[in-house]
């Protein structure tokens, strides 16, 4: 039987920044990647633009209400990860309005930008990181 291709999931990364410090989430033990420290976003769905997959995706997963006159793509990162492909289509954010909580049980946390490396992330999250330090 010949290999199916992996379907490629498209994902809506948002790097929201206040006061010098990124907002970070980390992932339940369930699910891919669990464990592991990720810039809050989710799947983009049929009909959605980025934009609006991460505005909805802030106010379900923190409690953070976006403002897409102050977001600006980063960069889009295809990535393998052996029994998962994504597409992380990644936004820098600058305003927000709420204050940040896992409302899905998953902690959250402002870290500097430059203590970044002290958490532990999935492998793509490398190259988003750099780029991201490379644009500030």
């Amino acid at each position: 039987m010949a290999n199916t291709p992996k379907k490629t999931v498209h994902v809506a990364v948002g790097m929201v920044v206040r006061d010098g410090q990124v907002l970070i989430a980390k992932r339940q033990d369930h699910q891919h990647q669990g464990g592991l420290w990720e810039f809050p976003g989710g799947k983009v769905e049929a009909g959605e633009t980025t934009a609006q997959a991460l505005i909805r995706e802030f106010q379900e997963e923190v409690g953070l209400i976006l403002d897409p006159e102050q977001m600006t793509p980063l960069m889009e990162l295809p990535f393998d990860y052996g029994d998962k492909t994504v597409l992380l289509d990644t936004w820098v954010c600058h305003s927000t309005e709420g204050v940040a909580r896992g409302c899905e049980g998953q902690l959250v946390q402002w870290v500097a930008i430059d203590e970044l490396d002290g958490y532990t992330f999935p492998e793509a999250n490398a190259e988003l990181i750099s780029r991201f330090r490379q644009s500030r």
